[in-house]
């Protein structure tokens, strides 16, 4: 909120600074975002994002938790809402893919698979939030076997390999590849890998 933008004492809060690199990335891209570049939209000198953050690298990590905090909580209000497993699992994917290509989260996260591989904290991060989807996914696919309304399969695996395809799919649309309507190539896709359970006798 604007209000609460900068304490009293003038400094900008850490969220602040999160949402206008977020903004940032949206508006031009990872490769513009610096820390001067930031400051200047802040009204705030690069000395005080570095002393929260350390390091361009650390101020994105912290920049896709963030995101990813929001997301995790829209997760668990989908999980629990009074509707079909088929209608979740159409929102779950809503809420995978990216906005457009400008979407900043998955720029972020592209950039992070790319620096993950020499970054053990890096590395770490991915795991951790990778987890959060997994675990969601299991646990709606879990929900829709037991009510019938997924066909049996094992819901770890094929949370993983759905998840695997939503994220080279959501790759493409970053990098402006993807035909259109990708939420009807993720759609097809998960028809197939989550078959519909066999409808109950009359």
């Amino acid at each position: 909120m604007a209000g609460t933008a900068r304490r009293r004492d003038g400094h900008v809060t850490q969220e602040r600074m999160l949402e206008e690199a977020m903004a940032a990335i949206a508006e031009d891209g990872l490769a513009s975002l610096t820390m001067s570049a930031l400051a200047e939209r802040l009204g705030t000198s690069g000395g005080h994002i570095l002393y929260y953050f350390g390091s361009k690298d650390l101020l994105l990590l912290a920049a896709l938790r963030w995101s990813e905090a929001t997301l995790a909580e829209e997760r668990r209000a989908l999980l629990a809402r009074r509707v079909t497993a088929e209608r979740k699992l159409d929102l779950f994917l809503r809420l995978y893919l990216p906005r457009g290509p400008r979407d900043p989260r998955w720029t972020l996260w592209i950039e992070l698979w790319a620096r993950a591989a020499g970054n053990d904290a890096l590395r770490e991060a991915q795991v951790e939030l990778d987890r959060g989807w997994q675990e969601d996914l299991e646990a709606l696919l879990a929900t829709g076997v037991a009510r019938g309304r997924f066909a049996p399969l094992d819901t770890t695996a094929r949370a993983s390999e759905l998840l695997a395809l939503l994220d080279g799919l959501s790759t493409r649309v970053v990098l402006g590849q993807a035909p259109e309507g990708a939420l009807e190539v993720a759609r097809s896709a998960a028809l197939a890998l989550v078959p519909r359970g066999a409808p109950a006798e009359r």
